[in-house]
């Protein structure tokens, strides 16, 4: 029901300023402007916005241009206009469920209407007046019609509060707050931006080009022209990449000062009994890694490098090089592995390469009795245990090492920030070579790794072939099981790997997902007794998936059904096929792991997805996958599609998420901000000058070390 009292209400506050508290300031909270009530603020709070500053820095989306007026009869369907007209005819629609407006000029006539109780066009559409529309346009019956425009008086249009006539700012919302109310609240908050300290050095910021931080938050929230956002925007991802870049080079400063390294002696004699040991010849790109490695190996500051490469560039023989020189100085390695699957892996590749030798190897994991667990903690506290291969296992408090002086993070994409810092922790001052198959885009390398450096493994060891990949429908299923029987009467092996380990409900969605326990059941009797079928997932016994994985590699288990427990670390060189359940419910880089389980050994491999993707980005996935190989275009590719905190998480690096700026589109900026940031730092490493106290302050608010970096903590 419509009440007068809805239809008469005045009008919200027009101009930046009315209806805020008295001394705006960046603090001050947003509950206290009018019309925002309890159930708003709530709203509001949720979409992390309590103050002006908070306002301001919660930047639009998008843009409506509605700066210029478009003749009534130019309008058409699709479009989002301002108009302007006289109303020819005004009231309540069949069944009064709305209130319709005909408004005209000279080139035309136009149907405008508002729904329920948008009803504040009753008060202005008066027959007779002329009015200012904005908003879009749809067909209705043939014809275009505006439907829930924001309508004014020419009077209104005018002021500096209006809602048409303008570039018109578009904001990530929430139901429950209509896009006009952030209009208003951050149109008003911008009376505060003036007492926002701006974290730019004016002299830096005169030389790059760049706005006042006021200027260009204006810019983005009541822009003049079209131009106006880009630019402010531009301003804005500058100042938070340098931000970061600047944590990142005091960081980097840290570590060389305060970190003094045991450094390790590398002679010939003892990398030529290291390469022995290894399994294959070292590949180019390998040696050309390990010369770098073994540059930090022997300096006095510890190692802090990332090791990149594709899947099956042969990283774990660079690492295993790495720690067999640690082993011949007397001193001890740590691995540690994100799942015990992995670690299960590595401990048996480094338990067969070192056979026959004195170096002992100690798997520590979850799960193991009590008395053994005491046992392996003792020999690696006192240095019997040479190297130690670990999961999370490796963090707990009673882990104590003789002498640790390498530590080698695999995956480390799926370690937190704190866990890793915790296992450094184990030993003193230990060289860190942190690993990951998943190649990191150059951009989001230095963003969020931007303290370590980066050796990137390129090419691959003889012997591996490649890897068809080909996307099946959900109706080309039976491919798949062809496919099967063939691999499997040829002599190789597949894997299936289903998204789920069971069929319990799913919480977000009613759709079948395919699960490892049933594609097991179903495989066993669409394939029949002559062909075994394993099944493996994480919540398995250690013996029991310690057993599936023996039987599966000695080949008497043909089909293993899995879950994403095999994406990294088992290799069966006989597996030749791979198929993906589901395959659009995984990550482009998931995938691109997964891919790489096949094509081990001598043959050919073959990946199959199978899937029904039910979004166009879905679909993309899939393309991207079935047209690519490499896991550098295919890094590029999630990059681009789920940016940067997705795609690692800002836990894992422990830096903060990037509110303006956007890789790999903002590339310029971001060494830009490197260089400077680089600048900065060695000519006043404390922050100390009174130019740079508000970079100073706003480091200390957005980063957690911040403080001690500077000396303030």
């Amino acid at each position: 029901m419509i009440r007068e009292r809805d239809v008469l209400r005045p009008p919200p506050p027009r101009f930046p300023g009315e209806g805020a508290p008295a001394g705006l300031s960046p603090a001050t909270e947003i509950r206290y402007f009018r019309g925002v009530g309890p159930a708003r603020a709530e709203k509001l709070r949720k979409l992390g916005l309590r103050t002006c500053r908070d306002l301001l820095h919660h930047l639009p989306h998008r843009y409506a241009d509605l700066s210029r007026t478009v003749p009534l009869g130019e309008v058409r369907p699709g479009e989002t206009v301002t108009v302007r007209g006289r109303v020819l005819a005004a009231g309540r629609g069949p069944g009064r469920i709305a209130f319709e407006a005909v408004l005209g000029d000279a080139t035309g006539s136009l149907r405008a209407v508002w729904f329920g109780a948008r009803l504040r066009a009753p008060r202005v559409c008066v027959p007779g007046r002329t009015v200012v529309c904005a908003g879009p346009v749809k067909p209705f019956r043939g014809e275009p019609q505006l439907v829930h425009p924001t309508v004014e008086t020419p009077e209104e249009a005018e002021a500096e509060a209006a809602e048409t006539g303008r570039i018109l700012p578009v904001y990530p919302g929430t139901e429950g707050l209509p896009p006009q109310l952030l209009r208003r609240l951050a149109r008003t908050a911008l009376a505060a931006a003036g007492a926002l300290p701006d974290p730019l050095p004016e002299g830096l910021r005169r030389r790059r080009g760049l706005a006042p931080l006021a200027e260009a938050l204006r810019a983005v929230h009541a822009p003049a022209s079209l131009g106006e956002p880009a630019a402010g925007r531009e301003r804005l991802a500058y100042e938070e990449l340098l931000l970061m870049q600047v944590v990142l080079a005091l960081r980097r400063r840290a570590a060389r000062i305060e970190r003094k390294a045991v450094p390790l002696r590398i002679s010939p004699e003892l990398d030529a009994r290291i390469r022995r040991r290894l399994r294959f010849p070292l590949t180019p790109g390998q040696e050309e890694v390990l010369a770098e490695i073994r540059r930090d190996l022997e300096a006095l500051q510890p190692m802090n490098r990332l090791l990149q490469g594709d899947v099956g560039s042969g990283k774990t023989l660079v690492a295993a090089w790495a720690m067999l020189a640690a082993v011949g100085n007397g001193a001890q390695a740590a691995l540690l592995a994100p799942t015990e699957v992995l670690a299960e892996q590595h401990h048996r590749t480094l338990s067969e390469m070192l056979r026959g030798s004195r170096v002992r190897i100690e798997l520590l994991e979850g799960g193991r009795s009590k008395k053994a667990r005491a046992e392996a903690l003792k020999r690696i506290a006192s240095g019997e245990a040479q190297i130690a291969v670990a999961t999370h296992a490796l963090l707990t408090e009673d882990v104590r090492f003789g002498r640790l002086a390498l530590l080698v993070v695999d995956e480390q994409q799926r370690f937190g920030v704190r866990q890793k810092a915790g296992a450094v922790a184990k030993g003193v001052r230990p060289d860190v070579l942190v690993m990951t198959a998943t190649p990191i885009p150059r951009t989001l390398a230095l963003t969020l790794f931007g303290d370590l450096d980066v050796s990137t493994l390129r090419g691959f060891p003889p012997g591996r072939a490649g890897v068809e990949t080909r996307w099946l429908r959900g109706s080309r299923r039976a491919e798949a099981d062809r496919a099967i029987r063939g691999t499997v009467a040829a002599g190789g092996q597949a894997y299936v790997v289903a998204p789920r380990v069971g069929d319990e409900a799913d919480p977000w969605t009613r759709e079948d997902v395919a699960s490892a326990e049933r594609l097991a059941a179903e495989l066993r009797g669409r394939l029949g007794p002559g062909v075994p079928v394993g099944l493996l997932h994480g919540r398995l016994s250690r013996a029991a998936r310690e057993g599936v994985m023996e039987e599966f590699r000695g080949g008497r288990v043909r089909v293993l059904a899995a879950t994403t427990v095999v994406e990294v670390g088992v290799d069966v060189p006989a597996a030749t096929l791979l198929v993906v359940e589901n395959a659009d419910r995984f990550g482009l880089a998931q995938l691109h792991q997964l891919r790489g389980r096949v094509g081990r050994g001598g043959a050919p491999g073959t990946c199959l997805l199978v899937a029904d993707p039910g979004t166009p980005e879905a679909e993309e996935r899939l393309r991207t996958l079935v047209g690519t190989s490499d896991g550098f275009r295919i890094a590029e590719e999630d990059l681009r599609l789920r940016g940067p905190g997705e795609m690692f998480g800002v836990r894992q690096s422990g830096m903060p998420e990037l509110r303006v700026a956007r890789l790999p589109e903002d590339s310029r900026l971001l060494l830009e901000a490197r260089d400077d940031a680089a600048g900065l730092v060695a000519a006043d490493p404390a922050l100390a000058s009174p130019p740079l106290a508000a970079l100073r302050a706003a480091l200390a608010e957005r980063f957690e070390d911040a403080g001690r970096l500077v000396g303030i903590a």
